[in-house]
């Protein structure tokens, strides 16, 4: 239920580069996890109940998108093609430099991190993790050229980064999966995103004067001016150059809640809890005329808890071209004063 007492604010700060964030699980990222009485791990659950507007980034309002259409129409994705300007030599390993970065990294979305089993979001380990669906996996490098058959050899970055002891900027540096047939490479690829050098190891010999072309999603790093949430994932237009504080109006998920060692710190909703909690075992059990009995006070009480939040929503008057309380303008706020 969004009620006002679960309404918050999601804050977080972004990292040089990295334009696109997961909503957070409960498992992840220190928050706890949800285990039934008997040990098993329930689920993983977001923490918030979606994102809505207004959004800010460095306290400065701005457009809070939830289509992508009207988003990317104005942050159109353009690809950056580097065509033929590398060639194979017989060998399957290559070390290239493109002038084209920094670029947009590859990206896990929510439900890559959860069948993977991750307790970090993005995916940092010195190895690939293999159990990330190739659905949740949206590339942002693409490495493409031909074997001896004339088959297609691709190799993209898979939204997940290296952790090598003495690399500097792991955030940085990310793994790339080799495909011949959609399947991932055995060996370790990387790529640094701010320096464009990609070590790549193709899954069999390129034949010497065979075009090895690479495309990359490059937009012009900045102070983030638009914000998209889609598939459970912020997006940031454009990419932030430095961290940057964002906030979003959210609510927060009660889920939280059953994973601690407190109940719910609100007291008027113990008994909509406890009716609700007597209805679901009738159901279960098939109890259809103790379930009818109990089912108006069940809805007398979440009547009672839906009052309280309307009362808050509805305690300030919806503002008009007429109406300012604080005596407030834009003007204010940013002016330096004067007549």
């Amino acid at each position: 239920m969004q009620l006002f007492d679960f309404k918050t604010t999601y804050r977080f700060q972004t990292s040089p580069g990295i334009d696109q964030y997961n909503m957070p699980l409960y498992n992840t990222n220190g928050y706890p996890v949800q285990i039934e009485p008997g040990g098993q791990l329930i689920s993983y659950y977001p923490v918030y109940q979606g994102f809505l507007g207004p959004a800010f980034v460095n306290g400065i309002q701005v457009p809070f998108y939830t289509e992508q259409g009207g988003f990317f129409n104005i942050w159109p994705n353009y690809i950056q093609a580097l065509n033929n300007s590398f060639q194979g030599n017989g060998g399957a390993t290559y070390t290239l430099t493109t002038p084209f970065f920094p670029a947009l990294a590859g990206h896990v979305d929510i439900t890559g991190i959860i069948a993977a089993n991750s307790s970090i979001d993005p995916i940092v380990a010195t190895t690939l993790n293999t159990s990330v669906p190739k659905t949740s996996t949206y590339p942002a490098v693409f490495i493409t050229t031909q074997d001896a058959n004339n088959n297609t050899v691709v190799v993209s970055d898979s939204g997940q980064f290296l952790s090598t002891t003495g690399v500097t900027g792991n955030m940085q540096l990310g793994m790339l999966t080799g495909a011949v047939a959609g399947g991932y490479s055995a060996t370790v690829n990387t790529i640094n995103y701010t320096t464009g050098q990609i070590n790549v190891t193709f899954n069999e010999n390129i034949p010497t004067g065979t075009p090895i072309n690479i495309q990359s999603y490059y937009i012009q790093q900045g102070i983030p001016r638009a914000i998209l949430f889609y598939n459970n994932t912020i997006t940031l237009r454009p990419p932030p150059d430095v961290s940057y504080l964002v906030e979003l109006e959210t609510y927060l998920t009660p889920a939280a809640f059953l994973s601690t060692s407190q109940s719910v710190p609100f007291a008027y909703m113990a008994e909509y809890i406890a009716r609700g909690a007597a209805r679901k075992i009738l159901s279960d059990t098939g109890d259809i005329e103790q379930f009818q009995f109990y089912e108006p006070l069940f809805r007398e009480q979440e009547n009672l808890v839906w009052k309280r939040s309307q009362r808050q929503f509805t305690a300030t008057r919806t503002p008009t071209i007429f109406s300012d309380f604080s005596s407030q303008s834009p003007s204010n706020n940013f002016s330096g004063g004067g007549n």
